[in-house]
């Protein structure tokens, strides 16, 4: 079986999203030994085939407030706070209202029908007896003449043969009486355990989800946005939904989810998976970084039993709550994540353990946290990750993968510019965001587009004569030469360079630089793009620090 890969050669605006692409010509002889390798391995953990994967059109997030939602979907949405008003008022959320077992049932409807059968029989048997009895005294009439050993014998057996009906009416009225006793005592025994089980799952009218009560009576402003998340994974299926809600109350209980969030599950894990900002959308950003795993002892020590990959689900859920905690469920609040997954330099698929663990977390959160990412963008993808995609995709479903984007590896900045701000991206990523900075806070980031084959200069004011002028630029893409000068605002002055003329390469960070001036002036940037063809964009920052503002 072969399986080969084509990257997809669209520009970023199409929003390129899991398709049928995977690599490009070079090395292919390669290329495709490992990739077959690879798929292999995770055709034997899944014990699936991959298949192309069909283009998914792109998600846009629906609203939650009721008078924007189609008389269809505002009519699924009463049916199912129906629904849920009555399973809660009644407590039969998690079970059914209750009723006789149906074999119980059956049992004494079979005995019933037996008792029936033997009255008819009864009443048939009692004509025949009596013409017996006829025709026996008749014969002893003609037959006084004979032997007395036939008279006596006659009315010996004709006793015996009423006594023998008595005893056999008898018996079947014991038996009967007797089956009716098991059946009303095999109801009694079920229905003891049916109820013993009942109080165990007794439901408060006080039931919540996420913090927000679920009783629809109640009125909270958040029991809509969350059972719109419910019938929204199901396609407006009031029925499904209902059920949908069902079991994540009973997985939540069953695994405890409250209790999670307070377990430490180490610093190895902090790292893997942690919130940092937010998108433009103020919805919190969950940063999931799989390269950690590619530190053998760690991958040991989180994958080598079961108890460790179930340890790993746990604090996945603990996440996923941690983000709950962040959001604002009611019409008009911020009620989803934005998830990024960097695959840089992540296991590959022979590491089998952890595609299935990402497979299992998958599959739970999509069942357990309907709709509460707005999107997964997976960045710095290797070519493998499309033949892996393919295998995930059947648990996925048709929604869940309609949220999915995979940048082109050069596209990865542009591609996070559409849904998270500058400042809000991390320096590692091409954002300005660094950890515990205190140079700027809530600086305006300007953005300047230099042409093919042209240069653009971003000037800096220093107003003051002696001051301190820090910036942070970032050109998307960069191969551009770039340089930093101070010009001062007296002419016969000399213009003094802070970064002489260098090409920076495309795998460049962001710059920041500083500058103290002792005059005033004006710190000069200047970017050349010298691409032909291609357009740079370039985005920057600045802050004037003076001693009363240090």
């Amino acid at each position: 079986m072969t399986a080969e890969v084509k990257v997809e050669e669209k520009q970023v605006e199409s929003e390129v999203v899991i398709a049928s692409a995977v690599v490009p010509p070079v090395e292919e002889t390669t290329v495709k030994a490992v990739v077959e390798d690879e798929v292999k391995a995770v055709e034997e953990v899944d014990g699936s085939e991959t298949k192309v994967v069909e283009k998914i059109s792109s998600f846009k997030e629906e609203s939650d407030f009721f008078s924007d939602l189609k008389d269809s979907e505002k009519k699924a949405l009463s049916d199912l706070k129906t629904k849920l008003e009555e399973a809660i008022v009644e407590n039969t959320l998690f079970r059914k209202k209750k009723e006789t077992p149906v074999k119980v049932v059956e049992k004494k409807k079979e005995v019933e029908e037996k008792a029936e059968d033997e009255k008819k029989s009864e009443a048939e048997e009692s004509p025949k007896e009596e013409a017996k009895t006829d025709a026996v005294v008749t014969e002893e009439a003609k037959a006084e003449t004979t032997e007395d050993v036939v008279q006596k014998e006659s009315p010996k057996e004709e006793v015996k043969t009423e006594a023998d009906v008595v005893d056999t009416k008898e018996e079947v009225k014991a038996e009967i009486a007797e089956e009716e006793k098991k059946t009303e005592e095999a109801v009694v025994t079920k229905e003891a355990t049916v109820e013993q089980e009942e109080e165990d799952e007794i439901v408060d009218n006080d039931i919540e989800l996420w913090g927000v009560p679920l009783l629809p009576s109640k009125g909270a402003e958040g029991t809509d946005v969350i059972l719109l998340k419910f019938l929204r994974a199901r396609d407006f299926k009031v029925n499904d939904a209902f059920e949908m809600l069902k079991k994540t109350l009973k997985w939540r209980k069953e695994q405890k989810i409250n209790s999670v969030l307070g377990r430490d599950f180490g610093e190895d894990l902090a790292s893997a998976a942690y919130m940092n900002g937010l998108d433009r959308e103020s919805r919190p950003v969950c940063y999931n970084v799989y390269s950690v795993f590619g530190n053998e002892e760690l991958y040991q020590a989180t994958f080598g039993s079961e108890q460790t990959r179930e340890n790993l689900l746990k604090w996945r859920f603990q996440l996923m709550e941690k983000g709950t905690q962040k959001l604002d469920l009611k019409p008009g609040g911020v009620t989803s994540l934005l998830q990024i997954h960097d695959l840089k330099n992540c296991p590959g698929p022979l590491k089998k353990e952890l595609w299935v663990a990402i497979k299992n977390a998958i599959v739970a959160l999509q069942d357990n946290y309907p709709e509460l990412v707005s999107r997964n963008v997976f960045i710095n993808v290797p070519f493998w990750f499309y033949a892996v995609s393919t295998l995930l995709s059947p648990f996925l479903t048709q929604r869940t993968k309609s949220k999915f984007v995979v940048p082109r590896p050069a596209n990865v900045t542009e591609t996070l510019l559409k849904y998270i701000p500058a400042e809000e991206i991390p320096v590692q990523y091409g954002g300005f965001k660094r950890d515990d900075d205190t140079e700027f806070s809530k600086e305006a980031v300007s953005e300047v587009v230099v042409k093919p084959g042209s240069s653009e200069t971003i000037e800096i004011p220093a107003t003051e004569t002696e001051g301190t002028l820090v910036w942070d630029v970032a050109v998307l893409g960069w191969e551009v030469n770039y340089k930093e000068e101070f010009v001062p605002a007296d002419e016969g002055a000399y213009t003094i360079i802070v970064q002489k003329v260098k090409k920076i390469g495309s795998n460049e960070g962001p710059v920041r630089n500083s500058f103290k001036n002792s005059e005033s002036g004006k710190i000069v940037l200047t970017v050349d793009n010298v691409s032909s063809k291609k357009k740079k964009r370039v985005l920057y920052r600045y802050r004037t620090k003076t001693e009363s503002s240090c």
